[in-house]
């Protein structure tokens, strides 16, 4: 009986996977395997919070497969040893997985495939899995990728669609191909408190509770941080518990402007895995250099901004309030995002590295093309570089929190005050002022950020 092997990477689900479509409709029997690649951990890419979820991940992935007469094979070690062993052990001919365009996924499947070649075996890589649109895909006449979204997304709109493929009813796995323990999320430590439970069970779950009760608000009220009305669909994205394509359909079935919204906002995901495709440097340094001097951990008193800032401890109450949210949620509600990493490059003008590194630490959506491209965006080093985009945290916390909601329920020093006086504390008259506890000034004067951001980039 032929067999062939099945890695799943970051697409760990059963409902719309074609490489498990392709190794079941070929073989007689198939090996579902996931390898805990040394090389990930050596990157520094196993954060607590993306480990915790893996193995919520893992494990109803394997209690998915069990229902099906599977069951799920997991090693640790190097990948493609680790995939060749189990070739070797099965007598698999193929191994089929999901594409990915990464820099270090480029070289896991370049080595993978040298490996296997060597034993006789083939290596089917299957696009479209991770993506709705693969990177590569669509590009414009005069380049590699599209640098700017709204003519990428305009012919992402008119690409053609797979339909999202069924779930298998059964997956016969052979014998005698032995498994590691599946890890327990319990035994991991540093893991936030708070943290959302991961699995494609949970995920599909929350997508169809989300698509009826969420989804026609989702145009008015995604950038509402009190009202939390975002999917939360962004780690099980990442993790390929659902599949965007099945995303895209269900959300365009129900129609209205929620859903093109919320589509969109897959287009742009799409739209920073094209970049990072095309340049994968931009991981790590400037897609456009504004020939910046930023602030480094090198001197004290930038020591001192970095730590308030990912402490929560700033003196702004709405940029406390997202960095608590993620230290306590391993989350960060997007428009969140936008104020801490506006606040972090262009008030303090400390090196967008320095904030999406801690980002990485602690996201358990921890996903390099978005992390490092929407910080580069927000440092004006990116795709876009416009000057003008510096989001004001007082401005800014009282037009999408305006009753202080967000900020109360993350801030709890502030927890007495009311709507408009919680996002400036500072203004406060004395003995008011004595009842918010231990609770900072601002570290720095909104105007004096300005100052020096202009006048290190030439515009003072």
């Amino acid at each position: 009986m032929t067999v062939s092997v099945v890695l799943f990477t970051s697409d760990l689900r059963l409902h719309d996977h074609p490489p498990l479509r392709a190794a079941l409709d070929g073989a007689g029997e198939v090996v579902p395997l996931f390898v805990r690649d040394r090389a990930v951990d050596a990157a520094g890419f196993a954060a607590p919070n993306r480990l915790a979820f893996l193995a919520d991940c893992l494990v109803d992935l394997d209690a998915g497969l069990r229902e099906r007469g599977g069951r799920l094979v997991l090693r640790s070690g190097d990948l493609a040893d680790e995939v060749a062993k189990v070739v070797s052990e099965c007598g698999a001919d193929a191994v089929h997985m999901a594409a990915d365009h990464s820099a270090h996924a480029r070289r896991r499947e370049d080595r993978l495939r040298s490996v296997l070649e060597s034993s006789g075996c083939r290596l089917v890589v299957h696009d479209g899995v991770g993506t709705v649109v693969a990177p590569g895909t669509v590009t414009p006449a005069s380049s590699d990728h599209f640098a700017v979204f709204t003519p990428y997304h305009r012919h992402w709109t008119q690409q053609p669609m797979r339909t999202p493929l069924a779930a298998p009813r059964k997956v016969p796995v052979p014998e005698g191909v032995g498994s590691e323990p599946l890890p327990v999320r319990e035994h991991l430590h540093g893991v936030s408190p708070g943290l959302a439970a991961g699995g494609e069970w949970q995920a599909r779950e929350q997508l169809t509770a989300w698509l009826r009760g969420g989804l026609a608000e989702y145009e008015e009220g995604h950038d509402d941080l009190g009202g939390d009305r975002t999917s939360r669909l962004s780690p099980h994205l990442h993790f390929g518990t659902l599949s965007p394509v099945e995303c895209v359909q269900r959300a365009v079935r129900k129609g209205g402007a929620g859903a093109e919204a919320f589509v969109r906002q897959l287009a742009w995901r799409d739209f920073h895995r094209q970049v990072l495709a095309a340049r994968p440097a931009a991981a790590r340094e400037n897609y456009r250099t504004q020939h910046d001097r930023w602030r480094t951990p090198a001197t004290a008193a930038a020591r001192a901004d970095i730590e308030a800032w990912k402490e929560g401890r700033t003196g702004y109450p709405v940029i406390d309030a997202a960095m608590r949210q993620l230290r306590h949620e391993g989350w960060m509600h997007n428009r969140g995002r936008l104020l801490t990493a506006s606040f972090l490059t262009k008030t303090l003008y400390v090196d967008w590295r320095i904030g999406a590194e801690h980002f990485l630490s602690l996201l358990v959506d921890g996903d390099v093309a978005n992390n490092q491209l929407n910080w580069q965006w927000m440092a004006g080093t990116g795709t876009d570089t416009r000057p003008n985009r510096i989001l004001n945290p007082v401005t800014q916390a009282k037009r999408y929190d305006p009753d202080g909601v967000y900020t109360r329920r993350w801030v709890p020093e502030l927890a007495g005050l009311d709507g408009p006086s919680v996002h400036e504390p500072w203004k406060l008259p004395g003995l008011e002022r004595a009842a918010v506890g231990d609770y900072p000034d601002p570290i720095v004067e909104l105007a004096d950020g300005l100052e020096r951001f202009k006048r290190a980039r030439g515009r003072a």
